[in-house]
C-alpha cells in the first residue's frame, strides 16, 4: 500500500497524471512538490522548459514536464491529453499587464474546450473572493468571476475555490504588506484600510486545492476559503510589525486616497509594480470575507491564524527559503537575436559592449561570487549607478531595484534578480541575464568563464542590445561611456570577491560576429 494516499502500487501507476497550469506560477510552484510528495503523478505546463527543469521539483521521476500557453489550444489539447484533474491556476494579471481580462476569459474558453475534447475528469480552479454585486468590485474580481463562470459552462466538472488575501512569504499581498510595514513608520491610509478581510495562509491554500483532488463531492460546487481571523488591513500592519519586532505604525487616516493613488505610493515603496499593484489595491475597497465555510467540514485542517502565517512567512525570508514568489509568474522573453552569430538576423542593429579580463584561479573558484550578484550584494562596483539607474526605472514604471531576489546565494532559470531575469544558467560558466527594465530596446547582460590551462581563466562581462528606432540608439551611445566604466569595476569587484586575483588589466572585448550583426567597436 502507498502510505500517503492508500492506493496500492499497481493501482496508483495506472492512475492518470494530475495535470498544474502555470506550474511556475506562486500557487502552483508549492503545489506541484506537495501533489509528488503525496505520491501522485504530475504533469507541469508552462511556457518554458527551461524555468521548470530548474525548479526543486524538475527532475522527479514522477513529473512530467510539458510545454504550453493557454492562449495556443494545440498546446492545451497536448497538455492535457490523457489527464485525469487539472489544475487551472494560470492568471494573465502579470504577463498581459492592462489586457489581462481578455486574456483571461479566451484562455478559459481554450481550457474548457481542451479539457471536453480530451477527456478530462475534473478542473480545480483558485479564483478570488469578493461580492460581484458590491458597488466597488475590481476589475481584478470580476475578472477572477469570469473566469470561473466560464470553466462552469463546459461539461468538465469544476471546483472553485475563493480566496482573499493570501498570508505567505513571496506572495505579492504578503510583499506589498511587508515592504510597507517595514519601511513606513508613518502611513497615509485611505478608507480601505478598515475594510474587513479574511486572509488564508499559503499552507492552507494548498491543502484545500490537494484536498479537492481527493474528495469527490466538492466537483462542480464553489467553496469560500479563508483562515480563522477576519481583521481589517489595519489590523495586518499592527500584527505584522508585532510579530517582526517593530514599533505600531502612526496611522493617519484621509477620505480621498484612491485605490490608483494608493497603487503608485505601493509601486514607489515596494517591489510590486503598479501594473500589478493597482488591480490589488482596486479589490480592497469591499468586503472579502467568507460567506460560507461548509470546505471546512469536507477537508478538514489546521487553519493557521493570521499572526502564524506572518511568522512562518517572516522566518523563510529570513532564511531565505522563499520556494516560490509572486516575481516567478510570466513568460521568458528569449529575444531571437540572443544567439546571433549562430545564425543570420536582420532585424536590426545589434550594439554590443564587452570587457575581458585574465584571472589567477579556476571558473569553480570565481563562480560563486558571480552567483551572488545584484540583491543585497549589488554589483561589485559602481553601485551608486546602478542605483540611479533602478531609481529613473522606477519613475518610468519599471521594477527598479525593489524585486531583489529570492536567494542570496542559489540562482535558478527564471529567477527575477532586481530589474533582470535569468535566462541562461551553466554552473560554472555561464549566467545569461535579461533586462525587465523600462528601456528603448532589449538587452541582454552576460557573464563569462573561460576556463584555461594552469588553473587560470578569462572573465568576461558583455552586453548587447537591440534598439528600437533612435531612442535606443541614443540610450545605447549616451550610456556607453557609463557602461565601460562599470563593467571594469565590476570585473575587478567579482575577482576581488573570490578572493582572487587579476593577471591583467580589464580590456574591451569584441565577439566574432556574422556580418548581420554589429558592434559599436566596428
Amino acid at each position: 500500500m502507498n502510505p500517503t494516499n492508500g492506493f496500492d502500487d499497481d493501482r496508483f501507476q495506472k492512475q492518470k497524471p494530475v495535470l498544474v497550469t502555470g506550474a511556475t506560477g506562486y500557487v502552483a510552484g508549492r503545489l506541484v512538490p506537495l501533489l509528488l510528495e503525496s505520491g501522485y503523478r504530475v504533469r507541469t505546463m508552462g511556457r518554458s522548459i527551461e524555468k521548470m527543469a530548474g525548479r526543486s521539483w524538475g527532475c522527479h521521476s514522477s513529473v512530467e514536464l510539458v510545454k504550453g500557453d493557454i492562449m495556443d489550444i494545440a498546446s492545451l489539447n497536448r497538455a492535457v491529453k490523457g489527464c485525469g484533474t487539472v489544475y487551472y491556476l494560470v492568471h494573465s494579471m502579470i504577463s498581459q499587464k492592462g489586457k489581462y481580462r481578455h486574456a483571461d476569459r479566451t484562455g478559459a474558453r481554450n481550457m474548457v474546450r481542451a479539457a471536453a475534447d480530451q477527456g478530462a475528469d475534473h478542473i480545480i480552479y483558485l479564483g478570488g473572493l469578493g461580492d460581484i454585486t458590491h458597488n466597488n468590485i475590481s476589475k481584478h474580481l470580476l475578472s477572477r468571476n469570469e473566469v470561473a463562470q466560464i470553466l462552469k459552462q463546459g461539461p468538465v466538472p469544476v471546483t472553485v475555490l475563493r480566496a482573499a488575501m493570501i498570508l505567505g512569504s513571496g506572495s505579492a499581498s504578503f510583499e506589498i504588506l511587508r515592504y510597507l510595514a517595514e519601511r513606513l513608520p508613518v502611513m497615509i491610509t485611505p478608507k480601505w484600510v478598515r475594510m474587513p478581510t479574511q486572509p488564508i495562509a499559503i499552507t492552507n491554500v494548498l491543502g484545500y486545492l490537494k484536498g479537492c483532488l481527493e474528495h469527490p463531492e466538492t466537483r462542480g460546487k464553489t467553496f469560500d476559503i479563508g483562515g480563522p481571523d477576519v481583521v481589517t488591513y489595519r489590523d495586518l500592519f499592527w500584527i505584522f510589525r508585532e510579530v517582526a519586532g517593530l514599533p505600531k505604525p502612526v496611522m493617519i487616516a484621509v477620505p480621498v486616497l484612491t485605490p490608483k493613488l494608493s497603487s503608485l505610493w505601493i509601486h514607489l515603496v515596494t517591489p510590486v509594480p503598479a501594473a500589478i499593484a493597482q488591480p490589488l489595491t482596486e479589490g480592497l475597497s469591499l468586503p472579502t470575507v467568507c460567506t460560507e465555510t461548509s470546505i471546512r467540514k469536507i477537508i478538514p485542517q489546521d487553519l493557521i491564524d493570521c499572526r502564524e502565517a506572518i511568522r512562518r512567512a517572516l522566518d523563510r525570508v529570513r532564511r531565505e527559503q522563499v520556494d516560490t514568489c509572486w516575481t516567478d509568474a510570466g513568460a521568458m522573453i528569449y529575444p531571437e537575436w540572443t544567439h546571433c552569430g549562430d545564425s543570420d538576423y536582420s532585424g536590426g542593429t545589434l550594439l554590443e559592449c564587452g570587457y575581458r579580463a585574465r584571472v589567477n584561479g579556476t571558473a569553480r573558484s570565481l563562480w560563486p561570487a558571480i552567483v551572488r550578484l545584484g540583491g543585497r550584494t549589488g554589483y561589485y562596483g559602481a553601485d551608486i549607478l546602478w542605483q540611479i539607474r533602478g531609481f529613473f526605472d522606477v519613475l518610468a514604471g519599471g521594477v527598479g531595484l525593489n524585486r531583489g531576489r529570492r536567494s542570496k546565494e542559489h540562482l535558478q532559470v527564471g529567477d527575477a534578480l532586481d530589474f533582470w531575469r535569468v535566462l541562461e544558467l551553466d554552473t560554472p560558466l555561464k549566467l545569461l541575464l535579461v533586462a525587465e527594465m523600462k528601456t528603448p530596446g532589449e538587452a541582454l547582460l552576460e557573464i563569462r568563464v573561460d576556463p584555461l590551462d594552469g588553473h587560470q581563466c578569462d572573465l568576461t562581462l558583455f552586453s548587447r542590445f537591440l534598439p528600437k528606432g533612435l531612442p535606443g540608439i541614443l540610450y545605447w551611445y549616451g550610456l556607453y561611456p557609463f557602461h565601460q566604466y562599470v563593467f571594469v569595476h565590476m570585473l575587478k569587484g567579482i575577482v576581488k570577491a573570490a578572493g582572487l586575483e587579476l593577471l591583467s588589466s580589464p580590456k574591451r572585448f569584441t565577439p566574432k560576429i556574422n556580418r548581420s550583426c554589429k558592434t559599436i567597436d566596428q
